[in-house]
């Protein structure tokens, strides 16, 4: 009999994953599958309250990707109603957004993703010299470069094990084979883990001044809650004058540095020692619907820096054109979600859509409905919805708006880019 495997629940991620592999006679992956298996309701959360709050409520939904849940939902009531934003309620939206995707992309790759190809305990063997040598050659602008650094580093790390308690690095898979990191790179990728956690503190500081707290900064309907006025306060209390706007710009150098001299060569270094990992899964489908507007309250690729588009199976040359308003461009579906609907085979837009569980164990599920062991695929098993464009299954996300900004040749996203893969290939 196959062996089985479940991770249950999946961690550094936000909300609930389940997933379950079943492996060959010879040791090697044959099959996975994924399943949410925690029940949120926000639609059933926000029902009968005033639109107007919507987003207080859905950012709720993740403190991580923190505000973009709230901007998505302002976005939504102003489009209902007719309600345009000024200038300057748009140029500090696109701040606040500005300022997520970086801290989430940094925050992603080093505290959610990086422990996946570092092997942290390997740094204890690392030789300082060399970790230094490595640091002054790929990034030689980067602050922290000296072997006293990383001898530093080393040190407080031997402490850490030595206690015992490894807490955030317990249960790693330490000294793993897959793990191809030479000791001298995992030290590195160590401490530049480290370091940006150093750099989370700093960068939601903007959020803070803009929105008034991090996570879940504040939004408005219609606008901002901390418009530019010297002689008025901010969302935290602080005023928006010359000095909170030198001071964000500050923290904007600090992005751009830590971005350019870590976060970047930190990818590139890594990336080298697996290039098998771009040749394996992923998903040819891709759907962006942009952001960034530079004129307010005008939505199309001549407003948005990041703009919009789908792609299909992986023909980047043929970007098609969305419509966020076209309810028949979405349909989520429930054939396999523990929800139901007066035609449970067909999709519906979200705001056609129910939210009513309905809970059953699909057919030759193992266990129990209070404490299940092993679901399978005939029935319903997730309590996640399952969206569509136009009837395809589409990746969103970064590599959605890479392939959407490079198929329509956007510069800024099409040079660094291919630059990359060149540097990689």
């Amino acid at each position: 009999m196959s062996n089985r495997i479940v991770v249950d629940p999946l961690t550094r991620i936000e909300g609930h994953l389940r997933v379950q592999a079943v492996l060959g006679d010879d040791g090697k992956l044959a099959d996975a599958y994924s399943t949410g298996t925690m029940w949120r309701g926000l639609e059933v959360i926000l029902k009968g309250r005033d639109p107007r709050d919507a987003w207080a409520f859905v950012e709720r939904i993740c403190g991580v990707c923190t505000g973009i849940h709230a901007l998505a939902a302002v976005r939504s009531v102003e489009d209902a109603v007719g309600w345009k934003i000024p200038k300057n309620a748009n140029i500090i939206r696109n701040l606040i957004n500005a300022t997520l995707y970086t801290q989430d992309h940094v925050t992603h790759f080093y505290q959610l993703h990086a422990l996946d190809w570092v092997d942290v305990v390997s740094a204890l063997s690392a030789d300082p010299r060399e970790t230094a040598a490595i640091q002054a050659k790929i990034s030689p602008h980067h602050q922290f470069a000296s072997v006293g650094y990383f001898s530093d580093i080393q040190r407080r790390l031997k402490d850490f094990v030595a206690t015992g308690q490894l807490s955030i690095f317990k249960n790693g898979y330490w000294g793993h084979p897959a793990m191809k990191l030479p000791p001298a790179v995992n030290l590195l990728a160590t401490a530049h883990y480290l370091e940006a956690l150093d750099f989370q503190r700093e960068v939601i500081k903007v959020h803070t001044i803009l929105g008034g707290k991090n996570p879940h900064p504040n939004y408005l309907c219609g606008g901002v809650p901390c418009p530019i006025n010297v002689s008025d306060s901010g969302a935290a209390g602080n005023g928006l004058n010359e000095v909170t706007l030198n001071y964000m710009r500050d923290i904007a150098k600090m992005a751009i540095e830590f971005v350019n001299n870590v976060y970047i060569p930190d990818l590139k270094a890594i990336a080298s020692f697996y290039p098998e990992w771009t040749k394996v899964g992923g998903y040819k489908n891709f759907l962006c619907f942009g952001d960034f507007p530079e004129i307010e309250n005008v939505w199309d690729n001549k407003s948005l820096q990041m703009p919009m588009g789908a792609v299909l199976n992986g023909d980047i040359n043929n970007v098609m054109p969305v419509n966020p308003r076209d309810v028949n461009e979405i349909q989520e579906f429930v054939d396999h979600s523990w929800f139901k609907y007066a035609d449970g085979k067909k999709g519906l837009h979200p705001w056609q859509g129910d939210t009513i569980p309905h809970y059953e164990l699909p057919k030759g599920a193992e266990g129990t409905k209070t404490k299940f062991t092993w679901l399978t695929t005939d029935g319903k098993y997730t309590w996640v919805k399952a969206p569509r464009w136009k009837g395809h299954c589409m990746e969103v996300g970064p590599l959605a708006r890479l392939a959407v900004g490079i198929g329509l040749g956007v510069d800024w996203i099409k040079e660094p880019a291919l630059a990359l893969l060149k540097e990689l290939d």
